[in-house]
């Protein structure tokens, strides 16, 4: 089989979104907050209604076990600002990017996420793969567009497998 890579890279993304669609499907919004262990990090209510991620600027050890919720606002904070990269656009900071909130909001979110990605994916030729990119590197890493979208990828498929194993240990009785 002859493909691009663009395409391959989207063949890939879509793969990897239609196994997250079973565990998005099935979400409640109890499943967001649940604390799987005694030492985890999640999304709190802040001061003024809003939702802060738990953070160290020097990832403890050993690291917190992460819950749903706030696995589902990193994978909001790096899709938000690759595709910021990719869109010429000046790069959000960490705390600009707000999490929804529980359940429905989330879920939304993520795909309104999926959606703008496949927009800015669809906008690309493979020329533009070989372009360079900096994120999530450091500006002289010498990687491209190309790995950047392979980046992207495979985030998106280790936090889906996250998501999902927290989601059926809740759903199994675990907790």
């Amino acid at each position: 089989m002859a493909a691009t890579s663009r395409a391959l890279l989207r063949w890939q993304f879509d793969l990897t979104w239609s196994l997250f669609e079973y565990h998005l499907e099935r979400l409640e919004a109890a499943d967001f907050l649940w604390e799987p262990a005694a030492r985890c990090w999640t999304v709190r209510p802040g001061p003024a209604g809003e939702w802060t991620p738990d953070w160290a600027d020097t990832e403890p050890d050993p690291v917190p076990v992460p819950t749903i919720g706030w696995l589902s606002w990193h994978m909001g904070w790096w899709w938000t600002v690759a595709m910021d990269h990719l869109g010429g656009r000046p790069p959000r900071q960490r705390t600009d990017v707000g999490w929804p909130g529980p359940g429905g909001p989330t879920i939304t979110w993520l795909r309104g996420l999926r959606a703008e990605w496949l927009g800015q994916l669809d906008r690309l030729t493979d020329a533009d793969l070989d372009a360079p990119a900096s994120f999530p590197w450091q500006e002289d890493a010498g990687h491209t567009v190309g790995h950047m979208l392979a980046w992207v990828n495979a985030e998106l498929m280790k936090n889906a497998a996250e998501i999902g194993q927290l989601r059926l240990q809740r759903v199994a009785g675990r907790g």
